[in-house]
This record gives C-alpha cells, structure tokens and sequence, in this order.
C-alpha cells in the first residue's frame, strides 16, 4: 500500500517531533503493510513557515535515518497547504510542492480550516484548476462545516475536484459525523484515496488496514484496493522508482 498523506518528517509541524518518533512511526507503517509514503507537512502561513527546502532537507534527514535503521520503506515528500490567498502567491513563486498528478494536472493537497469551507471557496480551487492545479480535499468528512451541511462538498465536486478520506475516520476513530461522511463517501464512489494521516504512534498512528476491510464491505475488494494502491500509485508515480 501506498500512503500519500501523513506528518512522518522530523520536527517540522505537529506530526513527528524527532527523528526517534519518524522511525517508530515508519516501523508501525510497515507493519501496516504499508511500502511507499509521500509525507506532506502543513505548509500553514503563521504556523508552520515550511518551505521546499525545509521539507528536502527533513526528508533527507528521515531517508538516511532509515537506512541506517534498516527500514525498508520508501519515501518522498509533497505538503499539505492550508487554504488561504497565500497559497496563489506561493503558487506563482513555486513555493509549493505538489502531491504528484492526475490526468495531466499537478495535485495540491489542500486544507481547509478544520470548522469550515470559507465562503467562496470553490473560486480558490477554479483559479488552481485555471493554472493546471487540481485540488485533492484532505479529510473533508472531518471538516465540521461538511459535517453540518454535506452538501457543502459539491461545488467541489462539480470542479472535478479529488478527495483524500482519512483511513481512521471510516473506523470510527474521529466520530460517528466523520465515519457516516467517510462512509458515503466511499460508496458514492467520490472519494479518491484512503491515507492515515499519520501524526504519532499512540492517538493518530499510520493505520490502513482496518479501513481497507471497512471499504471492502462497503464496495467491494476491487475498488477498496484502489484507493490505497491504483489511485495513489497514479498520482504519486514520478516520486518512486517502481
């Protein structure tokens, strides 16, 4: 399986603090059965400064250290980038690491503010679509603004936007709104890929595996899979060497 969104790099954001924890982390991933990650670190004006150069060098940091370990897991780096007028600017200044492709458009993990979809949104992700950007929403059925009003979604859907569903809410893990979204979701056949979202080892561990059995049942071995190999390997491809 393949994981494309997940807070492993060292000391960066609010995911792993250390490289001690990146490799606790990295070691429960390959228990999980998990053999490729593109790790996205907040990139949060006002919270978390990162840069491509701040996320290249935690990644290499985290590769070395891994083969020192022994770990055999493969990994690369995009970003997780907040909603925000900052990010156009960082669009036209190439700040801005991209998740991979989908059908010939860069992919942007974007989130949006955790209680809410800003009003007007959908004219962001437009611009971003306008410039060959496709926006993949990062756990939108966590969003509580998508958990009062599902409908919320649709624009973004209508825009051809893709989704990114957090393999622990289908669980349970964030709540029964999230796991009834994530679930809908996924048998409406809108969501795109599972990820774990990984930020550490005791509350938001690297976990796939349960979710997957939870998407069989809901829709079948085929498409559960896909959301965790076919679709991720097809946007993460140019990262990895397969």
């Amino acid at each position: 399986m393949i994981d494309l969104h997940n807070h492993l790099l060292p000391g960066i954001d609010d995911g792993a603090p250390d490289l001690e924890t990146s490799l606790e982390l990295a070691r429960l991933a390959v228990a999980e059965g998990i053999t490729h990650m593109v790790c996205t670190p907040h990139i949060h004006p006002g919270r978390y400064e990162n840069t491509p150069q701040s996320i290249a060098d935690a990644l290499a940091r985290f590769k070395q250290a891994l083969a020192g370990a022994g770990i055999d897991l493969q990994v690369a780096a995009a970003a997780e980038v907040r909603f925000g007028l900052e990010l156009m600017a960082g669009v036209a200044d190439a700040k801005i690491p991209f998740l991979g492709a989908w059908e010939g458009r860069k992919v942007l993990l974007l989130e949006f503010p955790h209680g809410e979809i800003p009003f007007g949104a959908e004219r962001l992700t437009q611009w971003l679509k306008d410039r060959g950007i496709l926006p993949m929403i990062a756990h939108p059925e966590r969003n509580k603004g998508i958990m009062r009003q599902p409908s919320r979604l649709r624009p973004f859907l209508e825009q051809g936007c893709l989704l990114q569903v957090t393999a622990s809410s289908l669980t349970g893990h964030f709540g029964d709104a999230a796991r009834d979204i994530a679930t809908d979701l996924l048998r409406q056949g809108q969501a795109t890929i599972l990820a774990t979202d990984a930020h550490n080892s005791d509350r938001r561990p690297p976990r796939l595996q349960e979710a997957v059995m939870v998407a069989e049942q809901l829709i079948g071995a085929e498409r559960a899979a896909a959301l965790v190999n076919a679709n991720p390997w097809k946007i993460a491809l140019e990262h990895f060497d397969r």
